[in-house]
């Protein structure tokens, strides 16, 4: 598994994405500390029937970054704004750990502009002990001491098969702008419960997939997020952890093509 550069286009407002295939739009959101390179597997496997924007970040990739004190909220207005400069709207999008609280906070704060949503390795309100726990990595970020290392250890297993995964996050990890990754993280540690009421409200066709293993996104919680949802599907993966797009990219195209090809209750057969 090659990390293989993908070129981009750029919104009005400094958005940066990587644009391919044809047919309905879908907006992918990587993770924090991330960028549209990680999503590789789907671009290859889905992009023959669907139009991809793979989207970096705020201050991440070559997208341009937020204030140093956005939260949550920023980044959703942020995600909004890009669905409408480029006239996306209503899209599918799919959002990976914190992109995927990006993506819920756009279904639930502007349904129109959201035709399906799946929520990859999402976090809902964690534990007392999880929320100390983030929000001391975050403060370790914000002062400048990150360790790349750490996330790796959480998010992948020892098996050798993985490796190769592991090897491509750890460069992304490495490239990632520190300030953008600081801001992006604080606002990944404070926003798991922003938007967590607000689930019932979601009417649009919804995927909840997490990893067995996951210690974050934890199938607990991508099991009760799901059960929020009136038309929803969740698929937990067993021996997986965080990243299951490059670990597990079968299962993960497999379930995004299908949740691709439901229909939304409002659409006329």
């Amino acid at each position: 598994m090659m990390l293989t550069i993908l070129p981009r286009s750029k919104t009005r407002s400094g958005a940066a994405y990587h644009e391919c295939g044809s047919g309905e739009p879908l907006i992918l959101l990587h993770g924090v500390g991330l960028r549209a390179e990680v999503w590789q597997p789907q671009l290859d496997a889905l992009s023959d029937r669907w139009r991809i924007y793979a989207v970096d970040l705020p201050g991440h990739g070559q997208s341009k970054p937020l204030g140093k004190s956005a939260d949550l909220e920023d980044y959703v207005s942020w995600l909004e704004q890009f669905i409408r400069d480029l006239k996306l709207g209503p899209a599918n999008i799919a959002g990976h750990s914190l992109g995927a609280l990006i993506a819920l906070g756009v279904t639930v704060s502007a349904p129109t502009l959201v035709r399906r949503v799946a929520l990859l390795n999402a976090v809902h309100r964690r534990s007392r002990q999880a929320s100390l726990d983030i929000a001391d990595r975050a403060r370790q970020i914000s002062s400048g001491r990150i360790n790349h290392e750490e996330p790796l250890k959480r998010w992948f297993t020892s098996l050798p098969k993985e490796n190769a995964a592991r090897k491509l996050t750890a460069s992304l990890l490495s490239s990632v702008d520190p300030r953008g990754y600081a801001t992006a993280y604080s606002a990944f540690a404070r926003g798991d419960s922003i938007y967590a009421d607000r689930l019932s409200e979601i009417s649009c066709p919804a995927l909840f997939l997490t990893g067995e293993d996951d210690p974050n996104s934890t199938p607990e919680m991508t099991r009760f997020m799901a059960s929020c949802v009136v038309d929803s599907v969740c698929v937990v993966v067993a021996g997986h952890r965080h990243m299951l797009g490059l670990t597990a990219p079968g299962v993960v195209n497999e379930a995004l093509v299908s949740w691709l090809e439901r229909k939304k209750q409002d659409d006329t057969e």
